[in-house]
């Protein structure tokens, strides 16, 4: 357990949880521990949702066995949806960042996805990444010869590469050019995503504890990747994952353990329902770091 370095909230009114790294495991298998826990969240009166990298079309599978009713977020909060996934709000690229970001990941040898209404739109039927997406989102791929009228209703372009780090430096050459116009992030060593500057997880938290009227200071987060750091910075308590990088572990609150070892379930048990966050506030205290 790692120590809090702020008071922890003292009141969690709600949890917000990535998907992929956090609250299913490395096969995309939703556990019946973490399944427990989020009932007994609702049975303590404390909301649930999510915010994925995930279209909204690619999260359908968990809404029923987390009986999820709040509103919640798909491409990493470019879009809020309610559970029968009718828009509330959405945040497309405009047209020609759409197709900037299409060209630059091009060049780079990076294969570019794009996701616009309820399609994933691909070029490449050989590339990689392809059958993990399939199975993770539960649909098939639509392949194009050409993006076109996609990148004007584009909510989210993906670079996808098994080379991460021609994909991390592309992040930060993406993030630069496309300043003030997108948001860059990586979402898996795997994915980068390209989505509108205002879709973001922080951003979409807000919105969501507006909707749930619920105050950020009484939301918990949890999450693996560097695109849910956002949502550590507002929230009121911040989870990383055991499998996070240390990076995503320094400015989050606490750590759990691995996907692959229920940390999820771990962390709600522990964290939200136990009062281990209140044991490492106070030795956070004893160490001068609260």
């Amino acid at each position: 357990m790692t120590p809090l370095s702020r008071s922890p909230a003292t009141k969690i009114s709600a949890v917000v949880s990535d998907v992929d790294g956090t609250l299913v495991t490395n096969d995309k298998t939703l556990t019946t521990r973490a399944q427990t826990a989020v009932a007994e969240l609702h049975a303590r009166g404390i909301m649930f949702s999510i915010i994925s990298s995930r279209p909204p079309r690619g999260v359908r599978m968990l809404l029923e066995p987390l009986a999820i009713t709040a509103p919640l977020g798909g491409f990493d909060g470019g879009v809020i949806v309610r559970p029968d996934l009718s828009i509330i709000s959405e945040h497309l690229l405009m047209p020609e960042v759409a197709r900037r970001a299409v060209e630059m990941l091009s060049a780079r040898g990076v294969d570019a996805w794009v996701f616009a209404g309820q399609d994933w739109l691909l070029r490449d039927p050989d590339g990689p990444c392809i059958g993990r997406e399939e199975r993770t989102v539960c649909f098939p791929p639509t392949i194009v010869a050409d993006f076109g009228p996609a990148l004007a209703a584009a909510g989210k372009i993906v670079g996808v590469s098994e080379d991460f780090a021609v994909l991390a430096r592309c992040e930060q050459e993406l993030r630069a050019a496309l300043a003030e116009q997108a948001s860059v992030a990586l979402s898996q060593p795997y994915y980068l995503d390209i989505t509108h500057l205002r879709a973001n997880k922080g951003i979409a938290l807000t919105q969501l504890a507006n909707l749930l009227r619920v105050p950020l200071a009484e939301i918990a987060v949890i999450g693996d990747g560097h695109n849910d750091v956002a949502m550590f910075e507002r929230a009121g308590l911040s989870i990383a994952m055991g499998n996070a990088s240390a990076a995503v572990q320094r400015v989050a609150d606490l750590v759990t353990d691995r996907n692959s070892e229920d940390g999820f379930a771990n962390a709600i048990e522990r964290f939200i329902l136990g009062g281990d966050r209140l044991k490492a506030e106070a030795f956070g205290r004893a160490e001068g770091r609260a």
